[in-house]
């Protein structure tokens, strides 16, 4: 064995024994296997045991390769990471210099700023002469082992050149050469070597007729390499061998690294399923001493309510028959709604995580020098559609949060959705990804949070608090000012790029008008030139140009995927010694950045983009083939990283023991910029501490459109491993039964999607069943997305340890290998798997990832996946997980809720209604879902309600012949239930009483506005069938220095939401004025009915003066249309009043006589 080489590997097989050099786990130099490297390191060994004589630094370990029908070992030299950090990985280098593009009628292009392509440099070659630049010679063998598979013709001369001084890479795909050894011809039968009997690895399981591979789906083959045969990693793992790092296996007791002599020093492998038994996370339930008195309060005031709207039925008004009968209705409709309201809130739960158990876990410290970590992986997408309404700045600072987050680097993959295809997002999202190299050591380095730099650099408090490094203060002045810049190149963006398009297009008229002059054309003739948008690098953008020329518009743009940041390597990269050129020491930092990736679907004329819900579920296909993360994470353009450790919080559910049913993680939305008065209940805390933390202790909250982690196999449509179904009255009779041990009737309208995963014995239905489950009717017709939906499976699976009862685990370590590179293919797949003819029958859509057909798409994708069987959990970090904006100005506030109003009405008359749910979901679960899609009805019998009071003093009225005891015994029974229920909920929600108050104002300002109005669309859309057009809501940009940051707050923009509300107010106020003159100047006063009626006014009036303040502005001043439309209003309603009930006969004739015209 030859002692020179530092790792020796010996591979068995079944025509003999090859030495090849493969990838170490352990740091160690670079082997080259080409066929040209040396003679030494493709000879045979013979008789050797050991590893040899190795340094310290220095690991041997034995890799078994099993007989393959080919027998061919390919050169992976290339991959080692010493040559990639010499020479740069040549692929890698390639496609993320390359803009692809592609879409419908049009072709797959690679738009490539640096290299030629191979058509380029074989222009003007002969197919029988070499086409590398220079060299004529003539190709003797086309079949020659030297050509590569790429089809670049080079002959034995130049492939010698490129191999010895080109480092293997071929002149025209870039990539290294792929080729295959041929098989020792010397008849030398060779029988396989071992070190040691405990080295072995069990063999691979045998049925009848032999080994059959294409039986065990446990961890499928590589589906970027669909044509190869065989898949060693698969391999590894179905043969139940000791489980190692890429194409190693460890031995059982440890590797041994190098010693004197025959001695060796065993080193144990990482241990990944330490503390195995402590749990990840634990549910906190909320003290009986609040929550028993809670539960009797809502029995209390539910009997309350019975006995008050049963006295008010049995005791009408006789007097005012239309006013009692008015009260009475929408009285029963808002103790309808109450109950639907609060029955959901009978179990809240609290929950918490033990991160220290995690990384004990999965990322072990004992024997992990290199930090390797069983992790799975996340892809995270960021939405964006306008860069007008949503800035550049913002979106920059979220991606630059995501890079930054503590999550291994290598298991994050980060995706930018720009449907608006626009070149100021791309070219600000390359900005971030270069400012991204010192801002993401410096978090790392610093353990700086936020780690978004708008909002770290904004934060009022000492920066030096809890930092400890000497030279914090002069990194964070030179990190401070280069963002400064990093903020200036970005808002120029929009600037710069007119500028720069306006004299390309400049130079291309005068390109074009000296043609023609050649050509022999007048001067007089007009040419017509597309006013294109331009790249930096001189090219035309393939996306939205601002002129809005044909197949350059928003609506009609190709596809295009850009490589940002490529994947970084499993091994973190330190700096030995400090680099002149960098702002910041980063010694002894890890400065890898985790894979960026623009993205911007196709979008062409006639074809339903279906808005959001589209644009993610194209990032669902392009990620599943080039990162393909077991998770999702989804985040809204200007939600940002609040906490570096949310992901890995969310990851604790995921993989604790019951997490395999978990669908996804629901983080609570946290918000930035709002008014310290919160006026109009912006910050939701009601919903977001009340509604969500109690559907956690049933099924789990609903997914409201970001912040949520995913399972993606969820997404996928699938079933979970096990389910409970709920019979009976409320779903108290349960069964529970396991999906993947279920024999389904095959029924024609079965909609059930399990995935199999096949045991060994050769079950032909199990096979039947797969096919059946990933048809390209329901995933489309990419192989590449098709096959990775087991390889997302597996990496999401619980460790064994862990697993429940019939359910599939994997082994401890098994993530904790390299990601595969992204090549060319995978890229131009992707290209066509984000076209807009993709979804074309199948089941996008419908199905599988986030559902269309509603504007609120995000909660019918929770509720799916809920009726499937699956749980979702609440993540309440100590620190919030993520934070974003929201809109503060009336208007923006208002449109904002209409369209939320307007997709829970959508939801109610379609078949996502919960009165269809399956059995799978709970009782409790069942009825929050129905009133999300109730409750903008409920605005119908508020309009009204908010009226009587109104009405009432106008006519003298009221809604009860009189004030009898009982009638105000019971009402101070509901009011005083109701404040004492309250009370219990800020306790255990732990909200502020100031919270609750706003969020009853804004119910009434909303329920009086905008669900009228989408109680309206809703029904013309179902009955008339009038689509109904979407409304970004603008994201607000960070104040700069000296500018008010609430001044949106006091801008006034009219809208036909505010005239309801308006009438309301003046008609209360007028009415108030009317009843208190008729009672003073009347001769028998009525004082307890003008009590009841002024109460009720001042009840509307108060909660609805946010809206008065907010209609007033920063001046006091009210708009001129507001006014005439309401007094204009007032008066035909009090026309139409006194018409219906004009006063008695004798003031009318009086009334009458007196009056003359002048």
């Amino acid at each position: 064995m030859d002692r020179d080489s530092p790792v020796r590997i010996t591979v068995s097989s079944s025509g003999g024994l090859r030495n090849i050099a493969l990838t170490s786990p352990m740091r160690r130099a670079s082997i080259s296997n080409s066929p040209l490297s040396g003679g030494e390191n493709r000879r045979l060994s013979g008789g050797s045991r050991g590893g040899g004589r190795y340094g310290d630094e220095f690991v041997a370990y034995t890799v078994h390769i099993p007989p393959t029908p080919d027998h061919q070992f390919v050169s992976n030299s290339q991959d080692s990471p010493e040559y990639q950090k010499i020479h740069g990985n040549p692929n890698e280098n390639r496609i993320k210099d390359t803009v692809f593009t592609g879409g419908f009628n049009s072709e797959t292009r690679a738009h490539s700023r640096r290299m030629k392509s191979v058509e380029e440099i074989a222009v003007g070659k002969s197919k029988l002469l070499c086409q590398v630049d220079g060299c004529d010679e003539k190709l003797l063998d086309k079949s020659s082992k030297s050509q590569c598979e790429c089809g670049f013709r080079i002959c034995d001369d130049c492939y010698i050149d490129h191999c010895s001084n080109g480092a293997g890479v071929c002149p025209g795909c870039k990539e290294p050469f792929q080729e295959s050894y041929e098989e020792d011809d010397d008849g030398v039968d060779m029988q396989p070597m071992m070190l040691e009997e405990k080295d072995t690895v069990n063999p691979l399981r045998r049925n009848r007729g032999g080994i059959r591979l294409e039986n065990n789906f446990s961890l499928v083959r590589s589906f970027k390499a669909p044509n190869q045969d065989f898949d060693h990693t698969r391999w590894l793992f179905e043969t139940n061998g000791t489980y190692g790092f890429g194409n190693a296996v460890w031995p059982r007791e440890g590797c041994h690294r190098g010693g004197g002599g025959d001695k060796y020093e065993y080193e144990n492998p990482p241990v990944f399923n330490d503390r195995r038994n402590r749990p990840l996370t634990r549910k906190v339930g909320i003290s009986p001493a609040v929550l028993s008195p809670y539960r009797l309060l809502i029995v209390i005031r539910l009997a309350a309510l019975g006995l008050f709207l049963t006295w008010r039925i049995l005791h009408p008004n006789h007097d005012a028959v239309w006013l009692w009968l008015m009260s009475v209705i929408c009285e029963v409709w808002f103790a309808f709604s109450w109950l639907l309201d609060q029955l959901p809130k009978l179990c809240p739960v609290t929950r918490s995580t033990d991160l220290t158990v995690l990384k004990e876990r999965f990322e072990p410290t004992q024997n992990n020098p290199k930090g390797l970590s069983d992790l799975p992986g996340i892809d995270i997408f960021v939405s964006t559609a306008d860069a007008e309404k949503e800035p550049p700045l913002v979106t920059a600072n979220t991606i630059l949060s995501i890079l930054a987050v503590n999550y291994p680097v290598d298991k994050i993959a980060c995706y930018l959705s720009d449907d608006g295809g626009s070149l100021v997002t791309f070219e600000a999202l390359a900005e971030a990804a270069s400012f991204a190299s010192t801002w993401v050591p410096f978090c790392r380095k610093h353990e700086i949070e936020p780690r978004n730099p708008e909002a770290y650099f904004s934060q009022k408090g000492d920066p030096l608090k809890n930092k400890r490094r000497v030279d914090f203060v002069r990194e964070r002045r030179k990190v401070k000012r280069e963002y400064d810049e990093f903020k200036v190149r970005i808002n120029a963006l929009p600037e710069t790029i007119r500028r720069r398009s306006d004299a390309c297009n400049a130079r291309e008229e005068l390109l074009a008008k000296k043609k023609q002059l050649e050509l022999g054309g007048k001067p007089s003739e007009p040419i017509k030139v597309p006013k294109a948008t331009w790249m930096s690098d001189g090219n035309t953008w393939h996306g939205t140009w601002f002129s809005g020329e044909e197949d350059h518009s928003r609506g009609n743009h190709a596809g295009i995927i850009q490589l940002m940041l490529a994947p970084p390597g499993p091994e973190c990269a330190y700096k030995t010694e400090e680099d002149p050129e960098d702002l910041i020491d980063t010694r002894n930092v890890d400065t890898r950045l985790p894979m960026l990736v623009y993205v911007s679907r196709e979008k062409r004329l006639g074809f339903d983009h279906n808005k959001k819900a589209g644009a993610m579920n194209a990032l669902v296909r392009a990620s599943a083939i080039m990162s393909n993360g077991s998770f999702i994470l989804n985040l809204d353009c200007d939600h940002y990283v609040y906490n570096s450790l949310a992901l890995r919080e969310g990851m604790c559910f995921m993989l604790d023991r019951g997490g395999d049913k978990i669908c996804y993680v629901q983080f609570p939305q946290r918000f930035e910029g709002i008014d310290p008065s919160d006026r109009y209940a912006n910050h939701n805390t009601v919903f977001f501490d009340v509604s969500m933390r109690a559907l956690d202790g049933l099924q789990g909250p609903m997914y409201v459109g970001t912040g949520c982690i995913f399972r993606r196999i969820a997404l996928y449509g699938f079933s979970p491993p096990r389910a409970t179904e709920h019979h009976g009255w409320f779903g108290g009779r349960k069964i529970k039964f396991s999906l993947k041990r279920m024999k389904k009737q095959k029924t024609e309208d079965d909609t059930e999607m399990i995935l199999p995963i096949v045991d060994d014995q050769d079950n032909n239905e199990d096979r039947d069943e797969l096919k059946q489950a990933l048809i390209p009717e329901r995933f489309g017709d990419s192989t590449y997305l098709i096959d990775s939906i087991a390889v997302a499976e597996f990496g999401g699976r619980l460790i064994h340890e862990l697993r429940g009862k019939n359910s599939h685990g994997r082994p401890s370590g098994s993530l904790a290998v390299q990601r595969e590179p992204i090549d060319r293919a995978a890229i131009e797949e992707a290209i066509k798997v984000v076209t807009c003819f993709y979804e074309d029958k199948t089941e996008w859509g419908k199905r599988v990832g986030w559902i269309y057909g509603s504007i609120t798409e995000d909660v019918v994708t929770g509720y799916r996946m809920h009726n499937r069987g699956w749980r979702s959990v609440y993540c309440v970090t100590k620190r919030d997980a993520f934070r974003g904006t929201a809109p503060i100005n009336l208007t923006d506030r208002l449109i904002q809720v209409l369209r939320w109003a307007t997709g829970s009405v959508e939801i109610f008359f379609s078949r996502n209604n919960a009165l269809f749910a399956s059995p799978r979901m709970k009782f409790l679960q069942r009825i929050a879902y129905f009133n999300v899609g109730m409750y903008p009805f409920t605005s119908i019998f508020l309009l009204a309600y908010c009226v009587l009071p109104a009405l009432s003093l106008f006519s003298g009225k009221f809604i009860v012949q009189s004030l009898n005891i009982t009638f105000l015994i019971l009402l101070l029974a509901i009011t005083v239930t109701l404040s004492m229920l309250a009370l219990l909920e800020i306790r255990w929600s732990k909200i502020t009483l100031h919270d609750w108050w706003r969020n009853e104002q804004f119910w009434l300002i909303g329920g009086t506005s905008a669900h009228p109005v989408a109680v309206i669309q809703g029904l013309l859309k179902v009955i008339a069938g009038i689509d109904i057009s979407f409304t970004l809501t603008s994201k607000p940009a960070a104040a700069d220095d000296g500018e008010d940051e609430f001044a949106e707050l006091y801008e006034f923009r009219f809208t036909m939401l505010m005239i309801p509300p308006v009438t309301i107010i003046l008609m209360n106020v007028a009415a108030i004025a009317v009843g208190v003159l008729r009672t003073v100047y009347s001769p028998f006063p009525e004082w307890s009915k003008l009590l009841g009626g002024v109460f009720f006014s001042f009840w509307v009036l108060s909660h609805l003066y946010p809206f008065a303040k907010g209609l007033m502005g920063r001046r006091g001043k009210i708009s001129t249309i507001v006014y005439l439309w309401s007094m204009l209003i007032c008066i035909v309603v009090s026309l139409i009043f006194l018409y219906a009930h004009p006063p008695d006969g004798s003031r009318r004739q009086s009334f009458m006589m007196r009056f003359q015209f002048p």
